[in-house]
This record gives structure tokens, sequence and C-alpha cells, in this order.
């Protein structure tokens, strides 16, 4: 499906013009995913979570409450808000994960197994980062948002910008530690 500008996509999702709403999903589904992978780190979860984000716009415009303007950003502010309602509600009820005494029964090779632990390290450095911090990072690598549209994202400065990423960045190095890719 082409392409087709924010505000033509937002004039015909109005009439709930179903080739206007393949197009919107078309081209905004893998920016939404990505943001919200980046966030949960799950990617079932992730395709769950960014559809959902798809079926409030719909329910948005059918009752007039959609968009004005900026589609793109009101997808991933839907997706954040999205996200945040599942991580409170995981928090308030944590799932047990399975000890890592358990075997796992499938081969892997050593590399993916050292991909597996750098990746479980880096998200739970990430984890205790402030929700600031996490959507800074999000928005600037998971999306890969220049410093001008993230800071208008978070309606904040270029400058606050490069200082929440600056500590962001800095307490993920202070969490992580020293760490040896090789």
């Amino acid at each position: 499906m082409t392409s087709i500008n924010t505000q033509q996509g937002v004039n015909r999702l109005g009439s709930l013009d179903a080739q206007a709403i393949g197009a919107v999903y078309d081209q905004y589904f893998s920016e939404v995913y990505r943001y919200v992978l980046y966030r949960v780190g799950d990617q079932i979860l992730a395709e769950d979570i960014a559809s959902d984000v798809f079926i409030r716009l719909l329910e948005a415009v059918k009752i007039g409450r959609g968009p004005d303007s900026n589609l793109k950003g009101w997808l991933i502010g839907t997706a954040s808000h999205v996200v945040m309602d599942h991580l409170r509600k995981k928090y308030r009820r944590p799932e047990e994960e399975i000890p890592e005494s358990f075997p796992d029964l499938t081969p892997s090779p050593s590399s993916e197994v050292d991909q597996r632990e750098q990746n479980n390290l880096v998200r739970g450095a990430y984890s205790k980062l402030t929700v600031e911090q996490q959507d800074v990072l999000a928005l600037r690598f998971g999306q890969g948002y220049s410093l001008e549209e993230t800071a208008s994202r978070m309606d904040k400065n270029v400058n606050a910008v490069k200082a929440l990423q600056f500590r962001a960045l800095a307490a993920l190095q202070r969490e992580i530690g020293e760490v040896d890719y090789d």
C-alpha cells in the first residue's frame, strides 16, 4: 500500500475508509512495534500492544477523538500509554520467572547464550532507569528520533534531552559496569 501524508491520513480515517486504514497501518506499524519492543523487550507482547494501539486509533476516530494532525505522534504517544499501563499491571502482579537452573533442552551456540546474557544484563539495567530516561532512550535509539523530534515528543528543549540522554547512558554504564564483549 502506498504511503499517505499525515493530514490526508487523518482526514480519510475519519470516514473509516478501509484503504486509508490499511495505508496508515502499513506506514506506521513497524515504528510503533519497534518503540514498544524497545520498551517491553518481548516480541509477542510488542506485537499485541502495537496492534492494540491501532485498535485504539480506530475507536478514537470513530467517536471523533482521534488525532487532529500529528498521526505519528498520536500513535507513539498512545503506545507509550499502553506500555505504561502494562508495566503498572505487571508491577502490581509480578509474574514468577522460571529459575535459570531449569535445563534448556534446545541446544544453542555459545554466542547465542552470550548475546542473551548481554541482553538480560542491559534489560535489567534499563528497567532501573527512570521513566523519562527510558523514554528518551527508546525514542532516540529504539525509534531513531532526532534530538529535535525527541524534544518535541517529550515537551522538553533540545539541551534538556541531551542532558537526560547523557544521564541515562551514564546510569546504564554504572549499572552494567565494565563488560567484556569479546
